[in-house]
C-alpha cells in the first residue's frame, strides 16, 4: 500500500515537473515575442537543463535520446546556405528574377514562386534572412509599402518549406524519425502540387487584401553581376545544392527497388557540405555564419521534450485530439486540428517532436505516410496564422524592426494571416484526401 502510494506520488511530482517544463516553453516564448534579443535556444536550453536536473530525461540516455541524423543533416543545410548567402548566389539570382518581369503584379507572382521553391531546398529560416533585405529592396523599385511585399515573402517562405524534407526543420524531424520509405518523392508526391496552387491563390489574395494596382514597365534594382561577391563560392553553392537533391532522389529510388540505400538521409547534406570546405575561399568565415543557434536549440529541444512526454502531461490533452490510429479524412482532419492548435502554444517544431513521440505510441509505423505526410503539411502551414507562428516569420520582423525601422503589428498580420492559413489548409487537405481515395 505505501509502495503503491509512493509511486503515485512520484508520478504526481513528474506530472507537475513536466507543467513547469511546458509553462517554461510557453511562457518563453511569449515572453520573446515582446523581447526578441532573448534567443529561442536559451529558452530550450534552460528547459532542457531542468528536464535532466529532475531526471525527467535520465542523463545516461541524453545520447540516445538527442536525434543526431537530424542535427548532421542540419549542420549540412545551414553549410550550404551559408555559402551562398556569402557567394552573393540567392540576391543575383533575385535581381535576375525582377529584371525579367515586366509588370508589378508578374513580380509579386514570381517572387512568391521564387521564395517559395527556394524555401523547400535551403531551410526556410535562412531564405528569410536572405529576402527580407531583398524584399525592401523590391517594394521600394515597385513603389510599393514593404508590408504587402514583406508579409508575401513570410507566406510564401512558410508555404513553399512545405513540399520537402529540406524546407524546414520540422519536416525533417519526419523525415528522419518516422522512417518514411523515399521521402524526398513522398513529399513531392503529396504535397508538390497543392503548394504551388497556394502559392498562386495567395499571392492573389494579397494584391487584393491591399488592392495591389498593375503597373506596366521595366524595373532596375541593380546589375545582377554586381551582387555576386566570390563567383567561385557561388558555384560551389549551387553545385552543392544540385548535389544533395540529386543524391537524396538516387536514395529514393534505390530505397523503392530495394537496393542497398543510405538509412540516415542527414548523412548526404552533411557529408556534401563537409567537402566543400576544403575548397570555399573563408571556410572559417563560412563555419561562423552557419546558424549554430538553431542547432542548440534542437539538441535542446530532443532533451527537453523528452523529459515532458516522460511526465505524461501531454497525453490527456493529446488523447482527446487523436485518441487512437485513424484513416482517411478523420485522420487528416484531426491531424491538422491537433497541429494548428497546439504548435501556436510550444511553437511547430517542439510539438511535432512531441506528436512523433505520441504517434508511434499510438502504433503509427512508416507506412502510415498519409498520416506522417499529414502532419507536415498542418505543422508547417500552422505558421501563417500569427507572426509568431513560425520562426521565419520572428526573422522578418526582427530584420525588419533593427535594419529598416519598419514593422509589422500583430494584429495587422494575423487579419490576412486567418483567412490564408484557412485557404491553405483546404487546398491541402482536399489534395491530400483525392490522392488518399484514388
Amino acid at each position: 500500500m505505501q509502495l503503491k502510494l509512493r509511486e503515485n506520488n512520484m508520478e504526481n511530482i513528474s506530472e507537475y515537473i513536466g507543467l513547469l517544463l511546458l509553462l517554461i516553453i510557453i511562457g518563453g516564448f511569449i515572453f520573446r515575442a515582446k523581447y526578441p534579443k532573448i534567443p529561442s535556444w536559451s529558452i530550450m536550453s534552460f528547459a532542457a537543463s531542468l528536464s535532466i536536473l529532475s531526471g525527467l530525461t535520465p542523463i545516461n540516455s541524453i545520447s540516445d535520446v538527442i536525434d543526431w541524423n537530424v542535427i548532421l543533416f542540419l549542420i549540412g543545410m545551414f553549410s550550404i546556405v551559408s555559402i551562398a548567402e556569402n557567394s552573393g548566389l540567392l540576391d543575383y539570382m533575385a535581381a535576375m528574377l525582377v529584371m525579367r518581369a515586366r509588370s508589378r503584379l508578374s513580380i509579386l507572382y514570381l517572387l512568391s514562386l521564387f521564395f517559395g521553391i527556394l524555401a523547400s531546398i535551403m531551410v526556410n529560416d535562412a531564405v528569410a534572412v536572405v529576402g527580407t533585405s531583398l524584399s525592401v529592396i523590391i517594394a521600394k523599385s515597385l513603389d510599393l509599402s514593404f508590408e504587402p511585399v514583406a508579409i508575401l515573402l513570410a507566406f510564401s517562405i512558410t508555404i513553399g518549406s512545405t513540399m520537402t524534407p529540406l524546407g524546414n526543420p520540422q519536416n525533417m524531424l519526419i523525415a528522419t524519425q518516422t522512417n518514411i520509405s523515399a521521402p524526398l518523392i513522398m513529399f513531392l508526391k503529396y504535397l508538390a502540387i497543392p503548394t504551388i496552387i497556394n502559392l498562386v491563390i495567395t499571392t492573389y489574395f494579397i494584391i487584393k487584401y491591399y488592392k495591389i494596382k498593375n503597373l506596366k514597365r521595366s524595373f532596375f534594382i541593380g546589375v545582377p553581376q554586381e551582387f555576386i561577391k566570390n563567383k567561385k563560392d557561388a558555384y560551389i553553392s549551387l553545385g552543392a545544392v544540385i548535389l544533395v537533391i540529386v543524391f537524396l532522389l538516387i536514395n529514393d529510388f534505390l530505397e523503392l527497388y530495394k537496393l542497398p540505400h543510405v538509412t540516415s538521409i542527414g548523412v548526404i547534406p552533411f557529408t556534401i557540405s563537409a567537402f566543400t570546405y576544403i575548397f570555399i575561399s573563408e571556410p572559417r568565415q563560412i563555419l561562423s555564419k552557419v546558424n549554430w543557434g538553431t542547432i542548440v536549440f534542437f539538441i535542446t529541444m530532443f532533451i527537453a521534450t523528452q523529459g515532458i512526454w516522460n511526465s505524461g502531461i501531454l497525453y490527456g490533452l493529446l488523447h482527446i485530439l487523436l485518441p487512437h490510429i485513424m484513416k482517411g479524412a478523420d485522420n487528416i482532419i484531426r491531424i491538422s486540428a491537433s497541429s494548428l492548435i497546439i504548435s501556436q502554444l510550444i511553437s511547430n517544431v517542439p510539438f511535432t517532436n512531441l506528436f512523433i513521440i505520441y504517434m508511434h505510441n499510438l502504433g503509427y509505423t512508416q507506412t502510415n505516410n498519409i498520416s506522417w505526410i499529414t502532419l507536415a503539411m498542418a505543422t508547417t502551414i500552422a505558421g501563417n496564422l500569427t507572426i509568431f507562428g513560425a520562426a521565419s516569420n520572428i526573422i522578418i520582423l526582427d530584420m525588419l524592426e533593427t535594419k529598416y525601422g519598419a514593422t509589422i503589428t500583430y494584429k495587422n498580420f494575423m487579419k490576412i494571416g486567418i483567412p490564408v492559413t484557412l485557404i491553405n489548409f483546404g487546398i491541402y487537405i482536399a489534395y491530400i484526401l483525392i490522392m488518399f481515395y484514388l
